[in-house]
């Protein structure tokens, strides 16, 4: 279980850093379109990774057979472990090409709220609440958990609708 746990967790959480990172440059380009799509395809990908790791388990070490319990243990433990590197990637990533993030992300949707017409005071408001998110966000701990938790939930929801689908009963043998 080990191997399929980290061949899989390592792969969705490099995949789904690096959807991130695009993400996060078309965010910064002021492409919200283009940020959001990736936004949907990284949900996509991290159901794939959790539905193809818990298949990979059932099909190659429980004979074609596991319950929802051990595909939920299987699909939570590829969950944190892509959650994981995600966080520990963007830390990395960070200071050298994303210092200026949450400036360019608050800008961008600062951008948005004008042209969708919102009032100076929606726009004031959001801006004070953009201004105390990035004041927290300088704290690397506070970092590191805001990016481990902005996945994981999502994960964990993929791995119950993932335990569903594959879990296959052994038939009675009379």
């Amino acid at each position: 279980m080990k191997k399929t746990v980290l061949k899989f967790g390592l792969i969705s959480g490099g995949s789904i850093t690096a959807m991130y990172v695009l993400l996060c440059l078309a965010r910064n380009s002021g492409n919200l379109d283009i940020s959001e799509i990736l936004m949907y395809a990284g949900v996509v990908l991290l159901f794939i990774m959790v539905f193809l790791g818990v298949k990979s388990y059932r099909d190659s070490e429980r004979s074609g057979f596991i319950t929802f319990g051990k595909a939920f243990k299987v699909g939570i433990l590829i969950s944190l472990v892509s959650s994981l590197c995600c966080a520990i990637l963007w830390m990395i990533l960070f200071k050298p090409i994303f210092k200026d993030f949450m400036k360019q992300h608050s800008a961008a949707l600062m951008e948005k709220l004008r042209s969708s017409g919102a009032s100076v005071e929606e726009i004031a408001a959001k801006n004070g609440e953009m201004l105390k998110h990035a004041e927290l966000y300088e704290n690397p701990f506070l970092r590191a958990g805001i990016i481990f938790i902005q996945g994981f939930p999502v994960e964990a929801f993929m791995t119950v609708i993932a335990s569903f689908i594959l879990k296959k009963k052994q038939p009675d043998v009379a």
